[in-house]
């Protein structure tokens, strides 16, 4: 039977777009840091036209932008959109739109690219196949996944914390796309079912640094996890208890560095 706890949140924009604030104080500086890993090294100048998928608040499509490209970045949430378009970089078109159903020409852009977007969508392979359709042959996409079954920063956190306190527990199965792409030698035989060849997997890690500070308001700094919900009142005290002793063990008083790892893959059309 399919989980459908991770999909029926990740699935529904209004979610997303009430996260807005959050999303871009947290998490888009830690996904930026894997966003510079991925274009490093990649030739993106004033001629380059780049396609950002599930752009989120921009992390990715804002330093394609930077290095000259012309980017059209998409989202399915208004919210997502607008917080991008709010930049008001004029290299930047901001788009709401589906991922699984483009709606752009084929062979339009020399890059696409998927940060951490792409292996959430219902229908993975088809956003797969999308961005390959609208790459130009010789053109490049950038993929980006995690390696860990619960992702990275406070869902691996939380997904470890409730491990050990609570082995009753079954955590949320990870959107399919993120439990098939989750290893090198599978995310390269997608990438080439979909269209695109000679695929290069990467590993990069960096530290999601939690704010011992927003443990006191958890509901809003879980409020996305599935798994935050399924927690009772005095469990979800006992997690907070414990994360702030793990912190304490660490000698960290300020910030918890999380360790997360992913996976980011370039390609060729």
């Amino acid at each position: 039977m399919t989980d459908t706890r991770f999909n029926t949140m990740l699935a529904d924009p209004a979610r997303w777009d009430a996260m807005i604030d959050l999303y871009e104080q947290q998490a888009e500086p830690f996904t930026g840091l894997f966003a510079a890993d991925a274009l490093a090294g990649l030739e993106i100048t004033a001629a380059t036209d780049v396609l950002d998928v599930a752009t989120g608040t921009g992390a990715a499509a804002l330093a394609a932008a930077a290095r000259g490209a012309r980017v059209v970045a998409i989202d399915f949430s208004a919210g997502m959109v607008g917080r991008v378009a709010a930049h008001a970089r004029p290299n930047i078109i901001a788009l709401q739109m589906d991922g699984q159903s483009l709606d752009l020409p084929d062979a339009s852009f020399d890059m696409t690219l998927s940060i951490f977007g792409v292996m959430l969508f219902p229908d993975w392979r088809q956003g797969l196949r999308e961005m390959a359709r609208v790459t130009r042959p010789g053109g490049r996409t950038v993929v980006a996944t995690w390696e860990a079954p619960a992702g990275a920063a406070t869902n691996l956190l939380l997904d470890t914390v409730c491990a050990t306190l609570f082995p009753d527990i079954t955590p949320p199965a990870p959107p399919a796309g993120m439990a098939v792409l989750r290893t090198p030698e599978a995310f390269a035989a997608e990438l080439i079912a979909a269209g695109f060849t000679a695929p290069v997997i990467e590993r990069h890690t960096h530290d999601f640094g939690l704010r011992l500070d927003a443990l006191d308001d958890a509901d809003r700094l879980f409020a996305m996890q599935p798994l935050w919900a399924e927690l009772s009142p005095d469990r979800r005290a006992d997690a907070i208890r414990l994360i702030r002793a793990l912190a304490a063990q660490a000698g960290e008083t300020m910030v918890l560095p999380i360790p997360s790892t992913a996976l980011i893959a370039t390609a060729q059309r």
